[in-house]
């Protein structure tokens, strides 16, 4: 990776972190690299995993396999890409999950 694309993706995390405490999230933060026990790219929701990605083209199979072993690493419920629309704010980034996560999260949520 190089500096520049290392640059995008802190900026990326920090922007998705200040929307979190924007609209009333105010503990969500950049989570501290942790080697191969990463736990995800952003903490202060408990239960969820985030791995953020700013790249031009979403790799979705490899950035959910990625999600899903820090979802594992953290023994946490969900786990979900968030992924940097090109040309786009940070409001209208993509959230990418499993069916069967967001089946269980609408249920925990009463939908």
């Amino acid at each position: 990776m190089t500096n520049k694309s290392k640059d995008k993706g802190t900026r990326f995390e920090s922007g998705v972190v200040a929307y979190f405490n924007e609209n009333g999230y105010p503990h969500v933060e950049r989570r501290a690299l942790a080697g191969n026990v990463d736990k995800g790219d952003i903490a202060g929701l408990p239960g969820i995993v985030l791995e953020c990605k700013a790249t031009k083209n979403v790799s979705v199979g490899p950035h959910m396999a990625e999600a899903e072993l820090e979802r594992q690493n953290a023994n946490a419920d969900f786990g979900a890409v968030i992924w940097k629309r090109p040309q786009k704010p940070i409001a209208d980034a993509a959230v990418i999950l499993p069916l069967a996560q967001f089946v269980r999260l609408l249920r925990e949520a009463g939908r």
